[in-house]
């Protein structure tokens, strides 16, 4: 089967502090190569993506970009390994394992038994497993695992203060993934809770999508499936399940005096087609925990057990305008609330 590679290579901390290349010393006569991995002079990191592309503007392309910045920071490499076929997720952690890569970052729920079993296959590499909570304690796995009903719940908090339909959406994956439950739970919880509080009834309809390895690589579905909740006179759509949920806010834009609201990064800067209706992301600072758990891996401090990234909403960009102080300023207060735990939003774990 077909698997794409890409690769970085970063050379000594020397020849990047200014931003300028040495006289007589090119970066890639510095720089680590595949072929160093295993050594002991080589830092290597290698990402497994879960179904779907590395480019996906959400999930895959964010933990990328965790290793790419961990690769800057130790002065290490990092390449990645696509995944299209679950049966291949052994068969690519082993591409990196064999060759003793020091870290591997497998990326999706799906993927935490193959992880665990390879962990006990190569006991000597650490193992980053996202959105994977590690209940066993497996000792060189670190699950990186967030609070996606608190995300999901700002989100729905700050849809249900803007919506004036009464009327409120979302797309997502499937519901099997935990995550992704707990996006579109805690998101819901969020809804309601602004309806309690305004004093209105508000209707929210998320859809998911069937189980299956198109799960989050389905923007067709997506678009599809927001335009029937756009014709029902839904005016607010939350997209989350990689290119599924990119289809359904790229499709939502196209429909004026509509909001939606992406996932996992801002996605105002990954999908710029969005923009017309993107006021915010219900972000997974999935970036930011990849780099910080990659760079404790080099220096010897990663532990074993979960490592609980940050979650919050991404900024309102050029949509600000569309948002009411009154309303930032309520969302402002909620979100110290829920990120803190003083306000719980009822999702089981």
């Amino acid at each position: 089967m077909f698997k794409k590679f890409k690769t970085i290579a970063v050379a000594g901390a020397v020849a990047g502090l200014l931003g300028i290349a040495l006289s007589g010393c090119s970066t890639a006569e510095k720089a680590i190569s595949e072929a160093d991995c295993g050594t002991e002079n080589a830092f290597c990191i290698g990402v497994v993506t879960d179904l779907g592309k590395v480019d996906d503007k959400s999930f895959n392309q964010a933990a990328w970009e965790g290793a790419q910045a961990g690769a800057e920071a130790t002065s290490g490499f990092a390449k990645y390994v696509e995944t299209t076929d679950s049966k291949d997720y052994a068969k690519n952690i082993a591409l990196f394992g064999d060759k003793g890569y020091n870290v591997i970052v497998t990326v999706g729920f799906l993927m935490a038994e193959a992880t665990v079993a390879a962990a006990a296959q190569y006991p000597d590499t650490k193992f980053i497993g996202v959105d994977q909570f590690n209940g066993a304690t497996t000792t060189n796995v670190t699950g990186l695992i967030f609070d996606e009903d608190r995300a999901g719940f700002l989100a729905g908090y700050l849809a249900g203060n803007l919506t004036k339909s009464d009327k409120i959406g979302g797309v997502l994956g499937m519901k099997e993934v935990p995550p992704v439950r707990k996006f579109g739970e805690g998101y819901e919880a969020g809804i309601a809770y602004a309806a309690k509080e305004l004093g209105k009834t508000i209707k929210s309809s998320v859809i998911y999508h069937a189980a299956g390895d198109t799960a989050f690589s389905d923007p067709a579905w997506g678009a599809s499936t927001a335009s029937q909740l756009l014709g029902q006179g839904f005016d607010i759509i939350f997209g989350a399940g990689g290119t599924t949920g990119n289809g359904a806010i790229t499709k939502t834009a196209q429909t004026a005096g509509t909001f939606c609201i992406g996932v996992d990064i801002d996605q105002w800067n990954t999908v710029p087609e969005a923009q017309p209706c993107l006021v915010t992301s219900a972000e997974k600072k999935l970036v930011k925990g990849v780099t910080d758990l990659i760079i404790a891996a080099n220096d010897g401090t990663i532990a074993a057990g979960n490592f609980v990234g940050e979650v919050g909403l991404a900024d309102y960009h050029d949509l600000s305008s569309s948002v009411p102080q009154e309303v930032q300023d309520k969302v402002t207060a909620i979100t110290a609330q829920i990120v803190s735990g003083e306000l719980a939003t009822g999702v089981k774990p």
